[in-house]
C-alpha cells in the first residue's frame, strides 16, 4: 500500500483530542507508577482491549477517569497554552515522544523546552510570531532523528498523511535497529503482525497517528528509545 497516492488527510480537533488523551494516559501511568502488568490489565478490563489506539474516545475516557481516581492529576486546562502555534508545538512534541526522541509527554516538559527556545515563562505569554521558532526547532529535531517534514527534491512541507506515515517509517526503523522486528518489514506488515490492527480501507492521516502510537508504545516496551535527558534536546 502505497500511502503517498491517497488524498491528503487534515488534522482536526477531534484528532488531536484523542491524541492528547493517548499521551496524558501514558503519563498519567509514569506519573503513579502502574507496572506493564497491572497497566494492561486495567486496560483490558474496562475497555476489552490492550493496546490504547485499539479504543474508542469512551473507552480512553474511561481509562483516564480511573487512572485520576488512582491519583493522577492533569495540569488544569487554563494553564496549558492553546493558540494554534501552541496545539501545533504539542502535536509535534507528542510526535517525538512516539518516536523516541521526548522522554516525557506532558505539557510541563513542553513548556520547559519552549522556555529556552524563546526565553518566555511561558508558552501561554509567547506572541505567535515567536512561536515559530518553536516550531521550526521541532522540526528541526525530527528531521535530524530521521523523521522528514520537508519533500527532499521541492523542500515543499509534507502532507499531514505523508508525515504520518513517514512517522510511522521512522519508528519502525528503529524497531528495525533494536531487532524488535525483521528487516523487510513495511509498516503495513507490522501494522498487523506486530500492532493486531486490522484495516482494509484507505488510510487517513489520523490512522497512521493511532499506528504511531502503537508503534512508539512498541518501541518504549523494547527500551529501544531514546531519553531527551530531561525533557528536552535540541
Amino acid at each position: 500500500m502505497n500511502a503517498l497516492n491517497h488524498a491528503p488527510a487534515t488534522f482536526d480537533r477531534a484528532t488531536q483530542h484523542r491524541r492528547s488523551m493517548i499521551a496524558k494516559i501514558q503519563i498519567a501511568r509514569k506519573q503513579i507508577g502502574m507496572i506493564e502488568d497491572d497497566y494492561r490489565q486495567a486496560l483490558f478490563e474496562r475497555t476489552g482491549h490492550t493496546s490504547l489506539t485499539q479504543c474508542s474516545d469512551a473507552q480512553l475516557s474511561l481509562v483516564l477517569e480511573f487512572m485520576k481516581s488512582k491519583g493522577f492529576s492533569a495540569l488544569p486546562k487554563n494553564r496549558a497554552a492553546s493558540h494554534p502555534m501552541a496545539r501545533k508545538a504539542r502535536a509535534l512534541w507528542i510526535s517525538l515522544y512516539q518516536l523516541g526522541e521526548v522522554h516525557n509527554a506532558s505539557d510541563q516538559a513542553l513548556e520547559a523546552f519552549a522556555k529556552r527556545q524563546l526565553g518566555c515563562e511561558k508558552l501561554a505569554w509567547a506572541r505567535q510570531s515567536d512561536a515559530y521558532k518553536l516550531i521550526e526547532a521541532l522540526k528541526s529535531w525530527a528531521e535530524r532523528a530521521g523523521w522528514k517534514q520537508h519533500n527532499i527534491v521541492t523542500q515543499k512541507m509534507l502532507t499531514p498523511l505523508q508525515l504520518q506515515s513517514g512517522l510511522c517509517e521512522a519508528i519502525l526503523g528503529r524497531l528495525k535497529k533494536a531487532g524488535v522486528v525483521p528487516q523487510d518489514w513495511t509498516i503495513h506488515i507490522a501494522q498487523v503482525r506486530l500492532c493486531g490492527i486490522e484495516q482494509n480501507e484507505r488510510w487517513t492521516a489520523e490512522d497512521y497517528a493511532r499506528l504511531a502510537a502503537e508503534l512508539g508504545e512498541r518501541l518504549r516496551r523494547a527500551g529501544a528509545a531514546k531519553s531527551d535527558q530531561g525533557g528536552a534536546r535540541g
